[in-house]
């Protein structure tokens, strides 16, 4: 593979140099001189004769010249264009320009697909995504756009086209469509050649105002289209003639709250509808409880292992059930944030109370009807509860009911290596639980880098974690003093191994996520799911019900706390205000998450699993945290700042920190890539000593120092010998 990708790659070489040379020699004969008006009035007669003589030579002979014009990027097409109504008249005329144009326009495309799009793949491969993303929605409306729009080369479009994904039959087809406009216009121009003194008396303010509106018009056509769809979806479900409110958000977790709190914000009337505790997964059964566990977990095994002020090998009694207590406790004092209370002065009326979608602009909540112009649903998400056998004999925990426990788990099974897996692991182990973490995957955390799993890997083994990869459970056995499972094994290497039984008093599952989205109604409206069950949205978090919108754990792609967030704010003001004023189409560029073991793993952007799939091109910079201050300081050197770069540039492609206070680390490099500050930025900027921060700086150091100029230093070492005198 490596020596085809190479004489791809010299072929390439070899075309681009022959085609240069070409245009070289081409540019050498001066073809301004031909390819002018001055010329072609000039030879107008002579043309015409040679037409009149032979016309299917000179026919021939000017649509391989148009060909070859157009296909090498040469300026001149519009003289030829000229040149073709002048010589052939309007109807022949029209014809070899029409095809001409657009088959030598499709060969530059290619040549510059061919040449060029590997390369500049490589370095502006994110940038290039989202232009691949626009054009498989709207590429052919886009394409005629600019075909008709007089102001954009040519020729500019064939190469940057050839760039992307856009399949070149559909290339040709739009441009033989967009183009031909204006062919008309110069062809019938070129009739009347005589008259014609400069480009201007063609391209007159009328003539480029008729093209520019063309231009518009498929963009006009599209806006158009969207609201005679709204129309007549409002025509077969007519809205109510009077709302009681603008808005009923269904589900007050993280994403339900902050779509309330921006319509009371704006002064909309807004009811906001929930079945359980206000706060949702975050504040009662995920984040909060979670974090909290872990905080009080890494005290005890800073105390166990002698850290801080705690006195080297005494191991602290953990009362568990004053853990819970205190993690029920933390839960009440951050409640108020998220309460009826607290919502209800805001203006928001707060309902505790099934809710079903009677209609698109009906929600029902026992025996009240609610009117309203837009729905939100945000009912979030519960753990998934996989199909094996005997499972429902074992009292199965979750990240949801876990935190009803009152006795700790003397032998505690963990099934998933995701986030949620890895951290009550180790939690529960350095409480003093005896863990075992299962995972079918090669590895736990398979969406961070190899690295990063087997750091966490190791350092939960080294804390007493019992780790199996490659393990399927297919049956649970309840029993007394314990439980098992029965587990197949395969890993690469080895011979698989069937029927392996592993005991545990209790097991917790940590296996993903499914939509909260039955018993609301939504059956009946027929909106459209994605194939985990999701609902499906557009860009503007819009379902296929034009009036309900949806955001947060049921919608993906994220099913982060402030992902949610993100998303809400889209979905709120999009449904109060895009079908009047504006819409904003969500933007997942920039989304970090972190997983907090200890170390914490944090992301952005790439890494570069990711960049390799994807084909996008990179520098890679590591920082190590052993080399870090106040890591040494505070005996947390395991880990790295790991930053993906663009080649050549200081541009941030991504980042993963693996370190004690990854979480907080990585948000000065969230920021740099929301508002494109690039390392040398951060490297300029100072940083307070000793923190944890300063390794962000350090690998913006490291990065500089492998960018520094070389061929300047053996200038900068005479520049310095002679300052000293030396000669």
């Amino acid at each position: 593979m490596p020596q085809s990708n190479s004489r791809r790659g010299g072929r390439r070489r070899l075309l681009l140099v022959g085609l240069g040379a070409l245009i070289i020699c081409l540019l050498f004969f001066a073809p301004g001189d031909y390819l002018s008006l001055h010329f072609l009035v000039q030879q107008q007669e002579a043309l015409q004769q040679s037409f009149n003589v032979s016309p299917w030579h000179t026919a021939t002979a000017f649509f391989i010249a148009y060909v070859l014009v157009t296909a090498l990027s040469i300026p001149g097409a519009t003289f030829m264009t000229l040149g073709g109504g002048a010589v052939f008249g309007l109807g022949w005329g029209l014809l070899l320009v029409s095809f001409a144009s657009s088959l030598g326009a499709t060969l530059a495309f290619l040549v510059s697909r061919y040449l060029l799009r590997d390369y500049v793949g490589r370095r502006f491969a994110e940038r290039l995504s989202a232009v691949n993303r626009g054009l498989e929605r709207d590429g052919a409306g886009y394409l005629l756009s600019l075909r008709l729009l007089p102001v954009v080369p040519f020729f500019l479009v064939n190469l940057l086209f050839g760039l992307t994904t856009f399949p070149w039959r559909r290339f040709y087809l739009c441009s033989q469509l967009g183009m031909l406009p204006a062919t008309v216009i110069y062809v019938n121009a070129g009739t009347e050649l005589a008259q014609i003194r400069t480009l201007g008396d063609v391209a007159t303010p009328n003539v480029l105002i008729a093209l520019t509106l063309l231009a518009v018009l498929p963009l006009i056509a599209r806006r158009l289209q969207a609201l005679f769809q709204a129309r007549r979806w409002r025509r077969l479900h007519p809205p109510p003639p009077a709302a009681e409110r603008n808005l009923v958000v269904i589900g007050a977790g993280s994403a339900g709250l902050v779509c309330s709190l921006i319509g009371s914000t704006v002064k909309a009337k807004v009811t906001l509808i929930e079945n359980g505790e206000m706060g949702g997964d975050c504040l009662n059964t995920g984040c909060v409880p979670s974090k909290t566990l872990i905080n009080i977990a890494k005290r005890v095994h800073q105390a166990r292992c002698g850290l801080g002020t705690a006195v080297p090998g005494v191991t602290p009694e953990v009362d568990f059930r004053e853990v819970m207590a205190h993690i029920r406790q933390t839960i009440a004092t951050i409640a108020p944030n998220d309460s009826v209370a607290r919502y209800s002065a805001m203006g928001v009326e707060c309902i505790h109370g099934h809710a079903v979608v009677s209609s698109p602009y009906e929600v029902s909540v026992g025996s009240r009807r609610i009117t309203t112009r837009n729905i939100v649903i945000a009912t979030g998400a519960r753990p998934r509860i996989p199909a094996i056998d005997g499972l429902e004999t074992v009292d199965y925990l979750t990240s949801d009911s876990v935190w009803n426990l009152d006795q700790l788990p003397r032998r505690l099974l963990v099934i998933g290596g995701g986030p949620i897996g890895c951290e009550l692991a180790q939690a529960f182990s350095r409480l003093g639980s005896q863990v075992t973490l299962m995972e079918t995957a090669d590895r736990l955390l398979p969406r961070e880098t190899e690295e990063a799993s087997v750091l966490i890997e190791r350092r939960l083994d080294a804390e007493g974690v019992r780790v199996l990869t490659h393990c399927r459970p297919h049956r649970f056995e309840s029993g007394e003093p314990s439980n098992r499972v029965i587990y197949d094994r395969s890993a690469p290497g080895s011979a698989p191994e069937s029927d392996l039984a592993l005991k545990f008093n209790r097991v917790l599952l940590a296996l993903g996520r499914t939509p909260n989205l039955e018993n609301l109604g939504l059956e009946q409206l027929s909106l459209e799911r994605q194939a985990d069950g999701r609902l499906q949205v557009n860009e503007y978090l819009q379902t296929s019900v034009p009036s309900i919108y949806a955001c947060g754990d049921v919608i993906g792609p994220y099913q982060f706390t402030h992902a949610a967030s993100h998303q809400a704010w889209y979905a709120a003001v999009n449904a109060l205000f895009g079908s009047s004023l504006k819409r904003f189409a969500i933007n997942y560029r920039v989304m970090p998450w972190c997983t907090f073991t200890d170390p914490e793993v944090a992301r952005v952007g790439y890494n570069p699993q990711e960049a390799d799939a994807l084909g996008v091109g990179y520098e890679t910079t590591r920082y190590a945290m052993s080399e870090l201050d106040r890591a040494v300081a505070d005996s947390e050197t395991e880990g790295f700042v790991e930053v993906l770069t663009a080649p050549g540039s200081d541009r941030i492609l991504g980042v993963t920190i693996v370190a004690s206070h990854a979480s907080d680390m990585i948000s000065e490099f969230v920021i740099a890539m929301k508002h494109g500050l690039g390392l040398k930025k951060m490297l300029a900027t100072t940083h307070i000593y000793p923190t944890f921060s300063e390794a962000n700086r350090f690998a913006a150091s490291a990065w500089q120092r492998a960018h520094a100029p070389q061929a300047i230093l053996p200038w900068l070492s005479r520049f310095h010998r002679w300052r000293r005198g030396s000669g």
